[in-house]
C-alpha cells in the first residue's frame, strides 16, 4: 500500500452539467460550420496579473565561480509594487479591446458590465 494524493479538479460537475457543455460545444460547432464567418465574429477575453519587471530565471541568474569564492547574492524583487490586473477582449484577428483595473478596484459584477460597455 502507498499514500496517493488526490488529483485536483477545477470544477466538480454534475452529468448534467457536462451533457449541458457537450450539447453547447456541438452546437457552436455546427454554427461553424452552417456559417463560414461565424468565427470572424467571436470574440473572446481574458483577465491576467501583469508585473512590471521581467523577472530572471533560475538558470539565467546562475554564474560560473571557483570552489573557494562565495556563493553571489541577489536582492529579492519587491513583486506588489508594481503589479495591475489586465482585462483583454480579442478576435480572430488580434486584440480588440484592453483596460487596465485601477488599482484597488474590486472586480464586481457592477465593474465588469462596465467593462463589457466599453468593449461594445
Amino acid at each position: 500500500m502507498h499514500r496517493v494524493a488526490a488529483r485536483f479538479e477545477p470544477r466538480l460537475l454534475t452529468p448534467e452539467q457536462k451533457e449541458h457543455r457537450v450539447a453547447i460545444c456541438q452546437e457552436l460547432r455546427q454554427r461553424a460550420v452552417d456559417d463560414p464567418s461565424f468565427m470572424s465574429r467571436v470574440i473572446t477575453g481574458d483577465e491576467s496579473w501583469v508585473c512590471g519587471y521581467d523577472p530572471e530565471t533560475k538558470q539565467q541568474s546562475s554564474q560560473w565561480k571557483s570552489p573557494g569564492s562565495p556563493r553571489p547574492k541577489k536582492a529579492r524583487q519587491s513583486r506588489r509594487a508594481t503589479k495591475s490586473m489586465l482585462i483583454v477582449f480579442f478576435d480572430i484577428r488580434g486584440i480588440v479591446h484592453h483596460e487596465f483595473v485601477p488599482e484597488g478596484q474590486t472586480m464586481n459584477a457592477e465593474f465588469y458590465c462596465n467593462v463589457l460597455r466599453r468593449l461594445r
